[in-house]
C-alpha cells in the first residue's frame, strides 16, 4: 500500500506542475507538442532521480506537525475525481494543439525575417530568464510542493534557452506542418571521437597492479610511459594536515591515489555511487530492475517432453544413503557424542587459557623469535637387532677371545660395539631381569634433558652433476678409429719408432738388433741395416737440411744416413759426415770418460752409420734439439753423468749436471726455449740452459715415471707413469698435476702430442693405444679440454709386454704404434 502511495502522489505532483505551465503557455511562452512532451518526461525523471525517496522520506518532506492551507490543498489534490483528469487531458491537448499553431507561425516569420529579429528575439527571452531567476531567488520553499515549483522554475530557464538554439539553427531549414521532430535534432561539426579515451591513457605509472610498499625506500613511485622516474610528492606533516582538514571544503571527499601520490578530490558522481553502493542499491540508477521480463523458455506447458525417455525414479525420490548418515549424525548429537560446531569453540576456548604477549615486539621479530627456536624432535632410539634376542644366531655369541676383548674396553665402554654380551636363552620365560634397565632409561632422559640438538643438513648430490659435460666425440673428429696397416717384418719385440719430417717414412728398432726404414702409404720395408746391438731408442732428425736417425744401441750411439727421400739431402749429409772439424777448446777428462767421438770405418760407412759415439754405460734415449744441432742421451745407470747433450757441427759433449740428483728415466727439450726437461722417477724438473738454473719443479706424486712428451705449443707437459697413470701438467697453472687421467690396467709405456690436431695418445702394457681429445686454448683464462676418444687393441701381448713406443704422423690425423710382438700398425 506504501508504494501505491508514493507513486499516485508523485503523479498528482506531476500533474499539476503541467498545470501550471500551461498557465505559463497561455501567457506568451510557446511550447510545442514535443516539447511538452520532453518538458513532462524531464520533470518526471529530476522528480524521481532526485532522492530516492522511500515511504519515510516522503513523510519527512511532506508533512508538517502543523496544519496549514497547503496541506490542505495537497490533499484536495490527491482525493480528485477522475472527472477533474479527463478535464485536464482535454485542456492538455487543445493547448498543445494551439502552440503548435503558434509555433509553426514564429518559425515562418523567423525565416523571413532578418538578423535584427533574431537579436530582438534573443533580448526577449533573456529578460525572461533574468525574471524567472529573479523570482526564484526571492522565494523560500519550505514545503515539498516549493521544491517542486522550484525545479519547474529551473526547467523553464533551460527550455528558453533551448528555443534560443532551436530559433537560430531553424534559421535556413524548411519547416513540415505535419510536425516533423528531425528539426530538433542539431547537427553537430565536431569530430565523434574527440572525447574518446582508452582506460590506461590516464594512467602515468607503468608499474603495474603491484603493492606499491615496495617503492616504499626509494624516492621514486615508479616509471612513466618514457622509461622516466616518477618522484614522489612532497609530504606535509601533521599540521599540513590539520590545516588542510579545517581550511580545505573538499577534505571530506579527497584520497591519495598510491600510484601518483597526489591527491584526487571525488566528484559527486563518485559520491553518489559511493553512497548507492553503501545503501546497497544497484550502482547505476538508470538500470530498471522492473524491466519486463524475457522468456527464454515457454511458460506453457508442452504436451510432449523435450527429450525422448522419462526421468528416473531416483532423480525425484530422496537418497536412502544420505538419509542413513543424517540418522546416524542426529542420533550421535542426542546422544551426546557428537559436537556442534559452537560447542566445540566453546570448549576450545574454555581449555586454551589466558594468552600473554610481548608488548613492545613487533610482528616481525615474532616470525624471527619462531624461527630461532625452532623445535627440533628427539631422535628415536635404534630398533633391537638380532644380538639382542633372546635366542640370537650362533654368529653374534661371543667367543673367548671377543669377550676378552670386550673386558679389556672397561674403561672406555663407548669404543665397544655392543653394550652388552649377547646370550642364548632356552626360552622367553628363561630370560632374567636387565639390571642396567633404570639406569639406560636414566642416560636417555639425561640425553634428551641436556644434550643441544642440531638439525643435520644432508648433502643430496646427484652423480650426473659430478661428472663434466664433455662434447660428444663426433663433434671432436677427426681423430684414428681403424687399423689401416700392419707392417711386419722384424722378428723380436719393437721398442722404439720414429717418423721423418713430411710423414713418407718411417723408422723402426728393437731387440733384433737391426734398424727397418718403411714407406708409410705403401707399408715397403725399404731398407734394413743391421745396428749389432739391442736398440732401444731412435730419433729422426727434424732438420731436413741433413737427413740423420740417431740410434740407440747398447752403449753407442749411431748416426746413419738412411739413404732415403731427397738425392741432394743423401748426398750433402754424406759430404757434412766426411768433415771432421777442429776445435780448439780442451775437452775436460770427465766428459772424455763419458762419450768418445768416432768416424765410422769403411764396412760401417757403406751399411750406412756416419758417426759412432761410445758412451760409458747403456745409453737408453736419444732425442734431438728442434733445430737439429742438439741432440741429447740418457744413460739410466750413469748416475751424475747420466745426461750428456752432445753438438753436431762441433763434435763435442756436454755434461749439464754435477750432481746425481735421482736417477734420469728421459729428458726432452722445449719446442722454441732454451730449456731441458729432466724426468726422474718422481719429479720433472725443468733447466734453463742458458742461465743454467733449474725454473720449475713438477711433482708427479707417483712411485715411477715411464715416458714424457711436451705440448707443441710449449706450456703442457704430459707424463705416463708405470703406477698406471697419466699425468697432464699445466705450466701456467701449477707445479701439481692439472689432471690425473687413470685409463689403463698396467703401467704406460709411451705418450705422445700431435703437431697440428688436438690430439694425445697414451699406450700401455695392456696392449691398449688410447687416443684423446688434447685442446689447449689461447686464453690464459680458460683451461684446457680433455676429452678421450678412442680406445685401439690391435696388438698381442708377448712376455707380459703390450705397446711399447708410439708415434703420431706429423701432418696427418694418423698414429703409429710399436708392439711386443714385432710388428708396428698403423691406425687412420
Amino acid at each position: 500500500m506504501g508504494q501505491k502511495k508514493l507513486l499516485k502522489r508523485k503523479y498528482d505532483i506531476t500533474k499539476q506542475k503541467l498545470a501550471e505551465n500551461k498557465v505559463e503557455a497561455n501567457k506568451g511562452v510557446h511550447i510545442s507538442d514535443e516539447e511538452s512532451s520532453d518538458t513532462e518526461d524531464f520533470e518526471v525523471a529530476s522528480i524521481n532521480d532526485d532522492e530516492d525517496l522511500t515511504d519515510e522520506d516522503i513523510d519527512e518532506d511532506a508533512v508538517i506537525p502543523s496544519i496549514n492551507e497547503e496541506e490542505e490543498e495537497m490533499d484536495e489534490v490527491i482525493f480528485e475525481s477522475d472527472e477533474n483528469n479527463d478535464n485536464f487531458n482535454e485542456n492538455e491537448n487543445n493547448l498543445s494543439k494551439n502552440n503548435f499553431n503558434e509555433n509553426t507561425d514564429d518559425l515562418r516569420k523567423n525565416n523571413d525575417d532578418s538578423d535584427k529579429d533574431n537579436d530582438d528575439n534573443d533580448s526577449l527571452i533573456k529578460l525572461k530568464n533574468d525574471k524567472l531567476k529573479n523570482e526564484s531567488k526571492s522565494k523560500k520553499y519550505s514545503t515539498f510542493k516549493d521544491k517542486v515549483a522550484l525545479k519547474g522554475d529551473k526547467i523553464k530557464l533551460k527550455k528558453n534557452e533551448k528555443d534560443k538554439n532551436f530559433n537560430k539553427t531553424c534559421k535556413n531549414d524548411t519547416f513540415n506542418k505535419e510536425g516533423n521532430t528531425d528539426m530538433f535534432n542539431s547537427t553537430s561539426n565536431e569530430d565523434e571521437y574527440a572525447n574518446d579515451s582508452s582506460d590506461e591513457e590516464d594512467i602515468r605509472n607503468t608499474v603495474g597492479n603491484i603493492p606499491m610498499k615496495w617503492y616504499k625506500e626509494y624516492e621514486h613511485l615508479g616509471y612513466d610511459w618514457e622509461g622516466k622516474k616518477i618522484p614522489k610528492p612532497m609530504k606535509g606533516d601533521e599540521l599540513d594536515n590539520f590545516l588542510k582538514r579545517m581550511e580545505d571544503p573538499d577534505f571530506w571527499r579527497t584520497i591519495k591515489d598510491s600510484q601518483t601520490g597526489r591527491d584526487i578530490v571525488l566528484s559527486k558522481a563518485d559520491i553518489d555511487l559511493i553512497v548507492r553502493i553503501q545503501k546497497q542499491k544497484i550502482p547505476d540508477v538508470q538500470f530498471d530492475e522492473y524491466a519486463p521480463w524475457i522468456e527464454w523458455f515457454s511458460s506453457e506447458v508442452m504436451k510432449t517432453p523435450l527429450r525422448n525417455f522419462p526421468e528416473h525414479k531416483r532423480s525425484f525420490l530422496p537418497s536412502k544413503n544420505e538419509g542413513k548418515i543424517v540418522s546416524k549424525y542426529v542420533h550421535a548429537l542426542k546422544m551426546g557424542w557428537m559436537k556442534s560446531t559452537a560447542e566445540m569453540q566453546k570448549e576450545r576456548e574454555k581449555n586454551q587459557g589466558p594468552q600473554f604477549y610481548m608488548l613492545w615486539q613487533s610482528d616481525d621479530q615474532a616470525e624471527e623469535m619462531r624461527r630461532i627456536h625452532k623445535h627440533i624432535q628427539a631422535p628415536k632410539r635404534h630398533l633391537p637387532g638380532h644380538a639382542e634376542s633372546y635366542n640370537p644366531p650362533p654368529e653374534y655369541l661371543f667367543d673367548n677371545k671377543e669377550l676378552k676383548e670386550w673386558n679389556k674396553l672397561k674403561e672406555t665402554p663407548w669404543k665397544r660395539k655392543l653394550h652388552f654380551i649377547p646370550q642364548k636363552y632356552n626360552s622367553l620365560r628363561e630370560v632374567p631381569a636387565y639390571p642396567k634397565y633404570i639406569k639406560e632409561r636414566f642416560q636417555r632422559c639425561l640425553d634428551l634433558y641436556l644434550c643441544p640438538r642440531s638439525i643435520k643438513m644432508k648433502l643430496t648430490i646427484e652423480p650426473e652433476s659430478l661428472v663434466p659435460q664433455l662434447p660428444s666425440p663426433r663433434d671432436l673428429q677427426p681423430f684414428p678409429t681403424t687399423m689401416f696397416m700392419v707392417f711386419k717384418g722384424h722378428t723380436d719385440m719393437v721398442r722404439s719408432i720414429t717418423i721423418e719430417r713430411d710423414g713418407q717414412f718411417i723408422a723402426s728398432g728393437g731387440d733384433d738388433m737391426t734398424l727397418k726404414i718403411w714407406e708409410v702409404s705403401t707399408g715397403r720395408c725399404l731398407k734394413t741395416i743391421a745396428c749389432g746391438g739391442v736398440i732401444r731408442s731412435v730419433a729422426w732428425r727434424p732438420n731436413q737440411a741433413v737427413s740423420l736417425i740417431a740410434v740407440a744401441t747398447d752403449k753407442k750411439v749411431l748416426l746413419i744416413n738412411p739413404g732415403v727421400g731427397d738425392n741432394v739431402t743423401v748426398n750433402k749429409t754424406d759430404e757434412l759426415a766426411k768433415i771432421i772439424p777442429q776445435s780448439e777448446i780442451m775437452v775436460s777428462d770427465r766428459v772424455q770418460k763419458a762419450v768418445q767421438w768416432e768416424q765410422a770405418n769403411d764396412e760401417s760407412w757403406n751399411n750406412g752409420i756416419r758417426i759412432i759415439l761410445n758412451h760409458f754405460k747403456t745409453v737408453n734415449q736419444v732425442t734431438w734439439h728442434g733445430k737439429g744441432d742438439y741432440f741429447a742421451t740418457v744413460m739410466q745407470d750413469g748416475q751424475n753423468r747420466s745426461v750428456l747433450i752432445h753438438q753436431l757441427s762441433k763434435r763435442r759433449s756436454i755434461l749439464p749436471f754435477n750432481k746425481s740428483k735421482g736417477i734420469v728415466q728421459c729428458v726432452q727439450f722445449h719446442p722454441f726455449k732454451p730449456f731441458l726437461f729432466v724426468a726422474t722417477r718422481r719429479n720433472v724438473k725443468i733447466y734453463d740452459l742458458t742461465e743454467q738454473v733449474i725454473i720449475k719443479k713438477l711433482l708427479s706424486n707417483s712411485q715411477w715415471i715411464s715416458t714424457m712428451d711436451i705440448h707443441p705449443g710449449g706450456d703442457n707437459v704430459l707424463v705416463g707413469t708405470y703406477d698406471r697413470k697419466m699425468l697432464w701438467f699445466d705450466l701456467d697453472f701449477s707445479k701439481e698435476p692439472y689432471q690425473t687421467l687413470r685409463l689403463h690396467g698396467t703401467g704406460i709405456r709411451a705418450v705422445a702430442f700431435h703437431k697440428r690436431y688436438p690430439l694425445f695418445t697414451s699406450a700401455a702394457d695392456d696392449r691398449a693405444l688410447i687416443v684423446s681429445h688434447g685442446m689447449v686454448y689461447s686464453d690464459l683464462l680458460k683451461q684446457p679440454l680433455i676429452v678421450p676418444l678412442k680406445r685401439l687393441c690391435n696388438h698381442e701381448s708377448y712376455n707380459d709386454f703390450g705397446i711399447l713406443d708410439v708415434m703420431f704422423h706429423p701432418i696427418e690425423p694418423w698414429v703409429f704404434s710399436a708392439g711386443a710382438d714385432s710388428t708396428i700398425r698403423m691406425y687412420v
